[in-house]
């Protein structure tokens, strides 16, 4: 069997399992494990990519960025503080 034969057939696994990792992530959502899985198959690809070059350019995937807080700068309720401890001090009352 030709080098290319293998290669091809490695390619192929590997699509295979991250069209299986896909599915499994439809019933499991976003969890670390499934997080996990995808960044094990996207390294497989790439070190495949590694071994025997790239077969087809891949567009770079887009990256996620969290939303941002956005926190009023206006005085906070004086209650808003009343169970607060200081670092590692415990509570001002305590003193």
């Amino acid at each position: 069997m030709p080098v290319q034969d293998d290669v091809n057939a490695v390619r192929q696994a590997v699509t295979a399992l991250k069209r299986a990792v896909d599915g499994l992530a439809r019933h499991d959502a976003d969890t670390n494990d499934v997080r996990r899985l995808r960044t094990d198959v996207s390294r497989l690809s790439e070190d495949v990519d590694l071994l025997c070059g790239t077969a087809v350019p891949r567009p770079a995937e887009p990256t996620q960025i969290a939303p941002r807080e956005i926190i009023a700068d206006t005085s906070y309720a004086h209650d808003f503080w009343i169970d607060a401890e200081d670092e590692g001090l415990g509570r001002a009352d305590r003193r």
